[in-house]
């Protein structure tokens, strides 16, 4: 099975980018977008008759929101991490008969920090919720979790550090997620891989010298790691400052 996850930035803009092209080259069977940034009849897009479209609409125009492209019919499907409760549509999750997929866009705590409260305490009710998920049945977990886990996940580690999305708390977070019973199955296949990122700021010339930070993830229950036979990043697409990252697990 192949799982695909794209923090698209915009998706009417990402369509205009070559989205359409790189959805039919890669062929996935799970195709799960971030920050949509828009509401419900905003795009028509033509992927293909096989798929079913499911979407999270963040009630703010413009702003966030989550969908999934599926070839498999899903047992059910949840918007947040309860009903009703998340207005920025940060959670989509699809149970099939194997496993729970569950694709996020983690809350950023802003560059000056002023929602990192908030954010932490989003982190612990998240970690609770795939807790609960990974005792019914085995996770898949995909999105943008905006954070660089470890100083091999960014290329400044040291100036940045303390900086949104590299704090001691934010990566702390991150830890408790793994020792929860989770792996990050990017590094699960590759542990020493440098210079991998997903994310790139739009100032000039940072993409091209690949002055990243690796912030997209597809994390997966820890019992599932025997069946992980591919976890890549395509560095190579553009569209969006963030990059399509591909999950290929014996499931």
């Amino acid at each position: 099975m192949k799982l695909v996850s794209w923090n698209v930035n915009g998706l009417r803009a990402c369509a205009n980018k070559g989205f359409g092209e790189y959805f039919k080259q890669i062929g996935a069977d799970l195709f799960c977008v971030q920050e949509t940034k828009l509401q419900e009849g905003q795009i028509t897009l033509d992927l293909g008759e096989e798929y079913t479209h499911y979407w999270n609409y963040a009630v703010k125009k413009g702003y966030s929101g989550t969908a999934v492209f599926t070839r498999i019919q899903p047992l059910s499907v949840r918007y947040g991490m309860e009903t009703d409760e998340e207005p920025e549509g940060r959670i989509l999750t699809l149970e099939f008969d194997g496993f729970y997929l569950v694709t996020v866009y983690t809350p950023n705590a802003k560059r000056d920090l002023s929602r990192l409260e908030y954010r932490l305490e989003w982190e612990d009710r998240f970690r609770d919720y795939l807790s609960r998920l990974d005792k019914l049945k085995p996770v898949i977990v995909c999105g943008d979790l905006n954070v660089a886990h470890q100083e091999i996940d960014i290329k400044n580690a040291k100036s940045n550090r303390g900086n949104s999305g590299f704090t001691d708390e934010e990566r702390g977070k991150m830890t408790d997620l793994l020792e929860a019973g989770f792996v990050d199955t990017f590094r699960h296949l590759h542990p020493d891989r440098t210079d991998m990122y997903t994310w790139w700021s739009n100032m000039p010339g940072v993409r091209a010298k690949n002055v990243g930070w690796r912030i997209d993830y597809f994390l997966a229950s820890a019992r599932l790691a025997p069946a992980i036979t591919h976890a890549g990043i395509d560095c190579d697409i553009l569209g969006s400052d963030h990059c399509p990252i591909v999950l290929e697990v014996a499931i």
